[in-house]
């Protein structure tokens, strides 16, 4: 009994709480569970610093045509691999996070960073690295220490943790990148020197597959 009592304890103490769409302590759910409150369609990172009226513009035009492939469904974010990305209309700088996604056979996904990609998923039967790498580093390691995916059709969870360019990722509980810089994508060939933006948005990626999200958990750190 003391030892089931104890495995209880650690699993409550692992991660989010076990209801879906309820944040824990401490963090914001960016998903309700019932709309997309929090999300708009894809729009330039650069253009949020430009002119106010000509953004809600463009918010406005991305959102006429890209949400109406983003579906929300028991709870769920269904996404029909048809539009673009989805993004949060908050930026966001040094922050740890939560979520739960699951792919169809030949899915390909990811989670982009301050605007920035990204945080990979794909099928690991076609891709053996598994998910979770840093895809398009150019300079630093890209791929996840360990293949921890589950089977497809199956929910997997990522935690994130991102501290100026610092990214570590745990998949399913296994810390597959470790204090890895996320190069600046955007910016390569410009100038490849260029750090990442101070902040910016969390994309969930198009890549034409039908996707799932829920549990979308956030904590700013400061």
């Amino acid at each position: 009994m003391r030892i089931t009592l104890a495995l209880a304890v650690l699993a409550a103490a692992a991660g989010p709480q076990a209801k879906d769409n309820t944040p824990p302590e401490g963090f914001i759910a960016l998903f309700n569970g019932k709309d997309l409150t929090n999300w708009q369609g894809l729009v330039e990172i650069n253009s949020r610093d430009k002119n106010p009226e000509k953004y809600a513009a463009q918010v406005k035009a991305a959102n006429e045509k890209y949400l109406p492939h983003w579906k929300v469904e028991d709870g769920l974010i269904h996404y029909d691999g048809k539009g673009q990305n989805l993004q949060t209309s908050k930026d966001y700088g040094d922050f740890e996070m939560w979520v739960d996604w699951k792919i169809t056979p030949k899915g390909d996904s990811g989670i982009y960073l301050r605007g920035n990609p990204q945080v990979q998923i794909w099928d690991f039967n076609d891709n053996k690295v598994g998910s979770g790498g840093l895809y398009n580093n150019y300079k630093h390691p890209k791929d996840p220490l360990k293949c921890s995916d589950k089977p497809i059709g199956q929910w997997n969870t990522f935690r994130i943790t991102m501290r100026a360019d610092v990214v570590n990722v745990w998949l399913n509980g296994d810390h597959v990148v470790v204090d890895t810089p996320l190069d600046n994508y955007w910016d390569r060939k410009a100038d490849p020197g260029k750090p990442l933006p101070a902040t910016g948005p969390i994309e969930l990626q198009h890549h034409h597959s039908e996707l799932w999200f829920k549990n979308i958990y956030l904590k700013e750190l400061r």
